[in-house]
């Protein structure tokens, strides 16, 4: 972003200058110390957290972890919220300010309370084995979040912590998010107009078993296409006055849609398809029951898909071009209309967010940890942050590194919380010295 490129060319020097004995200072030495003394009771608290069942229609569940989570919080100086949600029909959000330094950076730290598995799931339980765990939320996004707490607990050992302007937003409906979207993230989008910096603690991508730097995220979008046709016996089909039906109609679109859409950055999927007699969808946007027989000319086909970008520029051209192909020669007796339902947008590369990598791999210099390259957004999902990131720079996957997310094989591997920390809690005081743009 323009408007911000004076304050990322001096992000860039002082993320690539050392410090002054050329390594680590004091302070970020004893942050060091007190995340490795931390480590263990931290996974004690992931465990509590991860046996409270929090998904995210499970109400009640989530505002438990977050009554888990709001003396930790307080316990470190922050003035913690409870935001409800009963107006999208979701738990809430848990928002912790703390107030240090006037005029000084202000960081926007995200995570989630909940997570996919609702109380009917069996996927309820913490196992651990060593260095790794399996539980449900164990790195998504509970792991992320203790690792938060350990990196503000270790800051607040070292006295960097008192003059931090940081504020924490933890939603509870990250994984299906309430709607209006409007509402359910107004919280977090007012609080990306206050940051300079904004942080995710979701998953730590890896590659290779190198450590990767998320810079961007991809949008996520759907879309519901339907069809219409003169319903008639089959014999009469492509006849002047019965036309080509529904499903023929539908399938022109789609197949339009596979040869002219694709484009770098771009995915775009059809989900759900059905057509007939009738073709309803329910209520949750997920089943279409159809009726029909084959010797009748469908009049109704209906279908449903997502489509993901990396820019808001590009959902903007791929929305109006996919419109264009659905209103452009319906076959005879046909006629066809689109939906968009915009859910998550886009987190873009900017030259800020590198800045702030940049910045990171400053840290991992000077922690003897190899530098971090940034990873294609192709193989990150959308994400909260992408609600803030056209109001503030970011950086995405400071939480722990995992596989089998969103199933019963999620497993978290516990020791990169220990490097996640320290990264976080030593990028957070150096950002302290900066001043504050809003």
């Amino acid at each position: 972003m323009m408007r911000r490129a004076g304050w990322i060319a001096g992000a860039l020097l002082l993320g690539s200058a050392p410090t002054a004995d050329g390594a680590l200072s004091p302070s970020e030495k004893t942050i060091g110390t007190s995340v490795e003394a931390g480590y263990e009771p931290a996974i004690g608290l992931l465990e509590k957290l991860v046996n409270q069942n929090s998904g995210s229609l499970n109400v009640v569940g989530v505002k438990a972890v977050a009554d888990m989570l709001r003396p930790q919080f307080e316990a470190l100086g922050f003035a913690v919220t409870w935001r409800p949600m009963d107006a999208v029909k979701r738990a809430g959000h848990l928002v912790a300010v703390h107030k240090g330094k006037a005029g000084g950076t202000k960081r926007l730290l995200i995570g989630h309370l909940d997570t996919v598995f609702e109380p009917d799931s069996p996927f309820q339980t913490f196992r651990r084995d060593g260095d790794m765990a399996s539980g449900p939320g164990v790195a998504d996004d509970k792991g992320g979040v203790v690792t938060m707490l350990l990196a503000l607990k270790a800051m607040q050992a070292a006295g960097t912590l008192k003059a931090a302007n940081i504020e924490v937003v933890l939603t509870g409906d990250e994984e299906d998010s309430g709607d209006p979207v409007s509402i359910a993230r107004a919280d977090l989008i007012q609080a990306g107009k206050r940051a300079d910096v904004a942080l995710d603690f979701e998953g730590l991508s890896q590659e290779g078993g190198k450590d990767m730097g998320s810079i961007a995220r991809r949008s996520s979008n759907s879309w519901t296409l339907t069809a219409t046709g003169k319903s008639g016996h089959s014999s009469g089909i492509f006849s002047a006055s019965a036309g080509d039906g529904a499903i023929y109609e539908l399938a022109r679109i789609i197949v339009a849609f596979r040869k002219e859409l694709p484009e770098p950055n771009l995915t775009f999927n059809v989900g759900l398809i059905g057509g007939g007699q009738s073709a309803d969808i329910d209520k949750d946007g997920v089943r279409i029951a159809v009726t029909g027989k084959t010797n009748i000319i469908p009049p109704i086909a209906v279908a449903k898909g997502d489509f993901r970008t990396l820019s808001e520029e590009q959902t903007r051209r791929v929305r109006a071009k996919m419109q264009a192909i659905v209103d452009k020669g319906h076959l005879p007796g046909t006629g066809a209309s689109i939906a968009f339902d915009m859910g998550y947008p886009s987190m873009a590369p900017t030259a800020g967010n590198r800045a702030l990598l940049a910045k990171l791999n400053g840290v991992n210099a000077d922690l003897g940890l190899a530098a971090m390259p940034e990873l294609d957004p192709l193989k990150r999902g959308a994400g909260d942050i992408a609600f803030v990131a056209a109001d503030t720079d970011g950086l995405v996957g400071l939480g722990l590194a995992s596989s089998g997310d969103h199933s019963p094989a999620e497993k978290a591997d516990l020791s990169t919380m220990k490097r996640q920390a320290k990264r976080a809690a030593i990028l957070m005081t150096r950002l302290a010295a900066e001043k504050g743009r809003k």
